[in-house]
């Protein structure tokens, strides 16, 4: 299942070299700095478009579904085609920062019906390869998303009742202060959801940034089914690692931000 999820940086060479290359997709994105785009245009991988998280991947437009809703599959159809994506095609996704921007796009191209689509992992870190600049403009694709509603697409979602319901098969994927309590730099109200185990997105994570041995993430996340974060960005990390080891687990893609703007939700804190 590995295979399936990630590709290597050699992986990649050759993929490259090999004269069908993979649509490349650079997915900068860091919660304190959400627009990679200038990054992207002084050092890219070869061939890389990219694809912008809070405007291609989320529709701000959406209300009720916390701070980054899911996009429409008629506007993640219109993007994919501009970034050149086309039907059959190998796509693969990076970034630079703890795989977030990469598994939040592995996630909702997975869920809107692309079925070829990969992490590169370690991500930016891991490429030896040279870097261009500039910006790359493919030629339209010819894409079709098959799901026109990623809440209910090819992965499967949790609602915030049967997020609550999983309990301690419930991961939250934030840091675990964030996760006690003890602070909350984003969203109104500090803590989590009653039931939910802390599982950070960077403890499943080597310390250059790629996924831990299959056999240690299974360790790691025992038996959980579902996963969420602050917005559902960081819990897509969760869900690959899950993919990794074959578990089809479900991603709450509200999270604490949708949570926690439902007056009536219970709020634990602590460990």
């Amino acid at each position: 299942m590995r295979s399936e999820v990630l590709v290597t940086a050699s992986e990649l060479e050759e993929l490259i070299a090999g004269g069908a290359p993979p649509r490349i997709l650079d997915v900068r994105w860091q919660l304190a700095e959400p627009d990679g785009s200038a990054a992207y245009v002084e050092g890219h991988l070869p061939g890389a478009v990219y694809v912008s998280l809070d405007d291609e991947l989320t529709d701000h437009a959406v209300t009720g579904k916390g701070r980054h809703p899911l996009p429409s599959g008629a506007a993640l159809q219109a993007a994919a085609r501009r970034w050149g994506i086309r039907d059959g095609d190998q796509v693969v996704v990076y970034d630079d920062w703890n795989r977030a921007g990469s598994a939040r796009a592995w996630w909702v191209l997975r869920a809107a019906g692309l079925a070829n689509v990969r992490i590169l992992d370690g991500g930016l870190a891991a490429w030896r390869g040279a870097l261009e600049s500039g910006v790359v403009t493919p030629e339209p694709g010819d894409v079709t998303v098959t799901h026109p509603d990623l809440y209910a697409g090819a992965l499967p979602t949790l609602s915030a009742d049967e997020a609550a319901a999983l309990g301690s098969r419930l991961a939250d994927a934030r840091a675990p202060e964030r996760f006690r309590g003890d602070v909350e730099p984003v969203d109104p109200v500090a803590g989590h959801v009653p039931g939910a185990v802390n599982v950070p997105s960077t403890s499943l994570l080597d310390a250059d940034g790629a996924f831990l041995p299959t056999a240690d993430l299974a360790d790691a996340l025992g038996d959980t089914a579902g996963a969420y974060c602050g917005s559902g960005v960081t819990a897509a990390v969760a869900v690959a690692a899950l993919a990794v080891v074959g578990v089809d687990a479900a991603l709450f893609p509200g999270s604490w931000s949708q949570w926690c703007g439902e007056p009536a939700r219970p709020v634990a804190t602590g460990g």
